[in-house]
């Protein structure tokens, strides 16, 4: 069989010059990996993974691919696996984004996702679930990527002279952030061979326990938890070499989301949260500068594929990542906002169809009915259900011969207590003062509020 002729465009990606942030004294270059044909830069070990496994004969013809994925590792795996003819089985944690998870099946890998709340030594943590998976199933190769050689091996041989030729040999620094760690641990190999004086710093999320090992030299027994995809960790891989880092910085969730907008709005680079994470510890070191240094770090992946999470204002809302204004009453507790162009919606005229592809487009059980700017009713799943279970004809219905008209309004100044006893009815509230509809709270809308609390 012939080698797929997109192999030859995995790595030489291009070096840009972030030139519309404040770097400081320094100049600060991009490396964008996600120019890749998968995406990332974990194209590059998915294909010295398999091909050393191939080599060695662990990989055998028809045998099955099996690992643990916060997603790019498995993207670059199924990319080159699946071309090549093998079976890719995945092992994911659940706050892996849609997309990821999307691109994985389409590709033709088999995904199982497990908890991403739990630690190693743990039945559900997706390391030792993948190597479980890996142990029951014959003719399976467990690509291991934590402990895999083949990892930092593909950037001692091809990220690093790449850099090192893009950058004129003339380079002070390079921000890298640890998943598996061979990122860091191949470029350090390289770089400690080519030009030694280069310094290491660490991009590290909040929570992770790396930053503290880079500073105290111990390694904490206790993790937080962190929405940062791909990035940080609760243990050192034992592939790790830390070395050569002089400087390690941690990033809040806040501060990468941000730092990932921010690059897309400023200088048009779509990345991921890990390079939110990443470009945020590079303009901290580079702003901490009192001469000029040539610094290189990394667009991970492209950021299309969190256009659900990172450019998603709802979710970024959900989540307590983007603050719009407080009016401390229910307003605040409404989920989409219909003052803002947030809600999606029906009118009493459009069918019952339109009504339902809206749902499932937005992934919504129920919508606002509006007329003339105002509320006039509710669709909910069940309206439907009910009207066209026995006659599916009856799709092409109006809306508001469907809709429920009895609503529950509540005005933006009624307290918790008064959401409470409409909720426990069943319902939804309404939100509105006279004419004036701000939107809808749900019980998801409730409990995300409490959980907002807690932060």
């Amino acid at each position: 069989m012939r080698t797929p002729a997109l192999f030859t465009l995995i790595g030489n990606t291009p070096l840009v010059e972030i030139t519309r942030l404040d770097t400081g004294p320094c100049q600060l270059f991009l490396k964008l990996e996600s120019q890749n044909p998968g995406g990332s830069i974990k194209d590059r070990i998915g294909m010295s993974m398999i091909e050393a496994a191939e080599a060695d004969g662990r990989l055998q013809p028809g045998g099955t691919i099996i690992e643990a994925t916060a997603g790019n590792t498995g993207l670059g795996l199924a990319l080159v696996g699946r071309l090549k003819g093998y079976r890719v089985l995945l092992v994911v944690p659940d706050k892996m984004s849609t997309e990821k998870v999307l691109h994985l099946k389409a590709l033709g890998a088999e995904v199982r996702t497990t908890r991403s709340d739990v630690g190693k030594g743990h039945p559900e943590y997706y390391q030792d679930f993948a190597a479980r998976l890996a142990a029951e199933t014959p003719g399976a190769w467990f690509a291991d990527q934590f402990n895999n050689p083949a990892n930092p091996l593909a950037h001692e041989t091809t990220t690093g002279p790449e850099i090192w030729e893009q950058t004129g040999h003339d380079l002070d620094a390079i921000v890298v952030g640890v998943g598996s760690s061979g990122t860091l641990t191949g470029l350090t190999r390289y770089f400690r061979r080519v030009a030694p004086r280069v310094e290491f710093v660490l991009a590290d999320p909040q929570g992770s326990i790396l930053t503290e090992y880079i500073e105290t030299g111990r390694v904490s027994d206790t993790s937080g938890s962190w929405a940062v995809e791909g990035i940080g960790e609760d243990f050192i891989p034992a592939i790790a070499d830390m070395t050569g880092v002089r400087k390690a910085y941690t990033i809040t969730d806040q501060q990468s989301f941000d730092s990932a907008r921010t690059l897309l709005r400023e200088e048009g680079i779509p990345g991921g949260s890990s390079t939110g994470t990443l470009l945020a510890a590079a303009l901290k070191y580079c702003r901490e500068q009192t001469t000029p240094k040539r610094v290189v770090s990394f667009v991970c992946d492209t950021g299309t594929r969190y256009l659900s999470k990172v450019y998603n204002d709802g979710w970024m809302q959900d989540q307590g990542l983007l603050r719009r204004p407080q009016e401390r009453d229910l307003r605040d507790l409404i989920g989409r906002r219909y003052d803002a162009g947030q809600v999606v919606s029906v009118s009493p005229e459009d069918s019952l169809l339109i009504a339902f592809n809206r749902m499932r487009a937005a992934d919504l059980a129920q919508l606002p009915v509006i007329s003339a700017g105002r509320l006039v009713g509710i669709i909910d799943e069940s309206d439907l259900l009910l009207t066209v279970d026995t006659q599916p004809e009856r799709f092409a219905n109006p809306v508001g011969a469907t809709m429920t008209r009895r609503l529950e309004t509540l005005h933006p100044s009624a307290d918790l207590h008064a959401l409470r006893a409409v909720l426990d009815r069943g319902l939804t509230a309404v939100v509105a003062d006279g004419d004036i509809f701000y939107g809808l709270i749900t019980r998801f809308d409730l409990l995300n509020h409490l959980r907002r609390t807690l932060s």
